[in-house]
């Protein structure tokens, strides 16, 4: 859709209405800005695919305008989606020195370093990207180097916060500006965009201090070894499982390619001090003194072919989990992982672990890096908007958050809850939302991008429900009689060798099916495998009730 002159629209492109993929745009004239570029996980209706990222159709259509992708912050749903949406679109990337060299490891894996402009931003950074300037503002989060962005343009500034929660006694001392939110708020607030991940969580979230005492305790207690499980990216977490180490003399492994990953560069960049010769490789955990070591692994979230999920079940080639050794799951199951989580919980009790699991508030091995209610209305109060947009959630956390801007004086009318592909235009100050652009999930099998469709999804379904029948026939090129077969195939329909009567007639359905079209004439491949596809499929369902798919392989020799 082409854009009227001098008119300022927010797109919303991914991670409204959804946990993951975060990804928006700035337009005014055209001149385009895109913040975030984030990926997620696929539920289990989506059988075999990896990843999901936003469909960027509509920056693909306008790629001449495209000015800058800036990048708030370095958690997978805010840069996992770079390395796919990038081959479709190049573009230059401006991000903080630890979210650069968390995207460069990605960039390097899938080849387009050497392709790719990036740019390194501060807080103090201003861009100027055609008729729209961004500057920054530092916030906190569970991850360091995060900032919000102010998108000056002619119409008005737009604010988007990243996520954030307002921590005053924060781990790494990067302490959020206040001072420069509410001078922002003084010049004056058009939109903001702010994530409402804790939107229904009433209070404060509390600081991510409180986590390091309780895993200096729970390290002081342990006769064992110590494992630990979080978030690889929660740099803050890593370190005081570094000092808590330290402090009780342990060494401590790596396990999980994301945390070996992560470790490697925040220490090279400095954001995270490990003393020297602390580190172990995974092949001497068994061989050292229980007391005197400690483990960080990945699988807080229960994914079956992480670290701790392996350990659980006794598959980790080089670690063993021995009875009384300490298990700690420093991290909230994300909403959908619950199933996964209690299994591996399972598994380690079986094996005699001590585990230490459960919302954070229980046991202070975790608090959220996302504002909850107060912080949410501080920022707004802080920003003073005329419109706002909650992002960054599900309906009803979005909702949440509309009712607390409502709470602290927003106009209900000026309030705007989208769903992705939504566009917010604001003209001589009016907003309205009034146009959708193309938007929704592009998914990622492999190295195809948005190549599996539902089409193939619907065949995927259909083969892990009711399995497939193979059926090879040879036929004679001179005569067309059938020299062998037909052969029957099956994977995940029956157990052959207990349905082989089943088979035999199958078989012989066939046979019958060709050789009667053959006296009526019909040889093309095609009419011969429609008609064996229709007739044995009535037979299956007539006899098992199941409509596996039918492949039929026709030779000729």
């Amino acid at each position: 859709m082409s854009h009227t002159e001098n008119k300022l629209s927010v797109f919303a492109l991914g991670g409204v209405g959804e946990i993951g993929k975060n990804m928006y745009a700035i337009q005014y004239a055209d001149d385009i800005v895109v913040i975030d570029c984030g990926s997620k996980f696929p539920d289990e209706s989506l059988l075999g695919i990896d990843l999901i990222i936003p469909d960027i159709t509509y920056l693909i259509e306008n790629s001449q305008k495209v000015r800058a992708l800036i990048i708030t912050h370095g958690h997978e749903d805010h840069i996992g989606g770079l390395p796919y949406i990038l081959k479709q679109l190049n573009m230059p990337v401006y991000a903080t020195r630890l979210t650069l060299g968390l995207i460069e490891g990605k960039l390097k894996e899938a080849g387009l370093l050497a392709d790719t402009e990036r740019i390194l931003i501060t807080s103090d950074s201003k861009l100027t990207l055609g008729s729209i300037t961004a500057t920054f503002f530092k916030t906190n989060h569970s991850i360091p180097d995060c900032l919000g962005v102010v998108f000056h343009t002619p119409e008005g500034n737009v604010v988007h916060t990243g996520d954030f929660k307002f921590d005053l006694t924060p781990v790494n001392e990067q302490y959020p500006d206040l001072h420069r939110m509410a001078e922002i708020g003084r010049n004056g607030v058009l939109a903001l965009l702010s994530e409402s991940t804790n939107a229904e969580r009433p209070g404060f979230t509390p600081s991510e201090r409180i986590v390091g005492e309780h895993i200096m305790e729970a390290f002081i207690k342990a006769k064992q070894r110590v494992f630990l499980s979080t978030f690889a990216s929660n740099v803050h977490r890593l370190q005081q499982v570094v000092d808590a180490a330290h402090l009780t003399n342990r060494k401590l492994a790596l396990l999980g390619r994301s945390m070996v990953n992560v470790v490697k560069i925040a220490s090279e960049l400095g954001y995270l001090t490990i003393p020297e010769g602390m580190l172990v490789e995974a092949g001497e955990v068994n061989r050292m003194a229980p007391e005197r070591i400690a483990v960080l692994c990945t699988g807080s979230q229960g994914e079956p072919m992480a670290a701790l999920s392996r350990l659980a079940s006794n598959s980790y080639r080089q670690v063993d989990i021995m009875a009384g050794d300490t298990v700690i799951m420093a991290a909230s199951p994300i909403p959908g992982n619950e199933r996964n989580v209690s299994r591996t919980i399972d598994n380690l009790l079986r094996l005699g672990a001590k585990v230490i699991y459960g919302s954070g508030s229980v046991t202070g091995m975790h608090v959220s890096g996302h504002a909850s209610q107060e912080e949410l209305k501080l920022m707004l109060t802080l920003m003073k908007p005329t419109y706002f947009i909650p992002i960054h959630g599900e309906f009803r956390m979005l909702h949440h958050h509309g009712l607390l801007a409502e709470a602290v004086g927003v106009e209900p009318g000026n309030i705007f809850i989208l769903n992705n592909g939504d566009v917010v235009d604001i003209e001589q100050g009016a907003a309205r939302q009034t146009r959708k652009v193309i938007a929704g999930n592009t998914l990622v099998d492999g190295w195809g991008i948005g190549d599996v469709g539902n089409i193939v999804l619907r065949d995927r379904k259909h083969l892990s429900e009711d399995g497939i029948l193979v059926v090879v026939i040879t036929l004679s090129k001179t005569e067309g009689r059938i020299l062998s077969g037909p052969d029957i195939i099956s994977r995940g329909f029956v157990y052959v060798r207990e349905s082989e009567g089943l088979l035999d007639e199958a078989g012989r359905i066939v046979a019958d099916t060709i050789t009667k079209l053959q006296t009526e004439n019909v040889n093309q491949w095609s009419s011969l495998k429609i008609s064996v596809k229709e007739t044995l499929g009535r037979f299956l369902y007539e006899k098992t009730g199941r409509r596996p798919v039918i492949l039929p392989i026709i030779m000729e020799i």
